[in-house]
Order: C-alpha cells, then structure tokens, then sequence
C-alpha cells in the first residue's frame, strides 16, 4: 500500500471522526481513483481545472436567489443602505483580490500548498470549516508573504 493511500485513509478517518460529509465524499473519490488506477490523467485534469471548477459551482450556488427572482435590484438598492451591505461588499471585494493571489501562489508553490491543504483539511474536520480555506488561506499567506518580505 502506498503512502498517498494510506495518507488518504488517514484523512478518511479524520473525516468519519469529525462527521465531515463534504471531506469524507472528495476523499473517497480520490481513493477510488487511486486504487482504480486512472488517477494520473484525472488527477492531473482535476488539478488543472478543478479550482475553477469549484469556483464556478459555488457562483452558481451563490446566483440561485437571483436567478429564481428571489433577489432584485430593490433588494440590491435597499441593501446597499445598510452599513453592514457596504462591509460585506468590501470584504467581498477583499476576498476575491486574496483569492486572486492565492491561486497564482498555490501554483508557483508546492511546498506553501501542502501546508495550506492540511490547515484546510483540519479546520473541515475539526471546526466544521468549508473548503475554499486553499484558496482565501493562500491569498492570506500571499500577503503576510509580502509584509514579512518588507520588514525582513
């Protein structure tokens, strides 16, 4: 049995533990790959296009009230008279330009990326946390990246 499987059974475990459907489904997913042996060309498509995909189920998700008529542009403008409507657009603002980064850094950094993963995989298993932490936490690390680079 290799490492990855025997890791991927550990997080498997963690997941049961922690009663986390969402991380017990991708990782079972992945295990099923693995062992069925088609994991080197869908592993490598999932990497590539996965983010993006992911990105666009959940904007999806997210556009449902709009698309069903449930949200209007009444409710945008009344919306927008209340200062916690304006602190919610600007920290959507915020977590887009900080997933921007921490997709390029989660590219350019395998070494960052394990880390993020696990910190991620963690807080699913164990804070009831969702999984765009990869993202939004690189974007996060980016950043402290850059002030500890311009103090040090």
């Amino acid at each position: 049995m290799s490492q990855s499987l025997i890791f991927l059974l550990l997080l498997l475990a963690i997941s049961f533990i922690s009663k986390n459907q969402s991380l017990m489904i991708a990782i079972a997913i992945l295990f099923v790959l693995k062992v069925i042996g088609t994991d080197d060309n869908i592993f490598s498509l999932i990497r590539s296009k996965g983010i993006n995909w992911g990105v666009t189920i959940i904007t999806v998700a997210v556009l449902v009230p709009i698309a069903t008529g449930e949200i209007g542009f009444r409710d945008l403008t009344d919306s927008l008279k209340s200062p916690y409507a304006w602190i919610a657009l600007v920290s959507g603002i915020i977590v887009a330009i900080l997933g921007k980064h921490g997709v390029a850094l989660l590219a350019e950094s395998p070494h960052i990326t394990t880390s993020l993963v696990f910190g991620t995989v963690l807080s699913i298993a164990f804070f009831k946390g969702v999984a765009v932490g990869p993202l939004i936490g690189a974007g996060i690390a980016y950043m402290a990246m850059r002030v500890f680079s311009f103090f040090h």
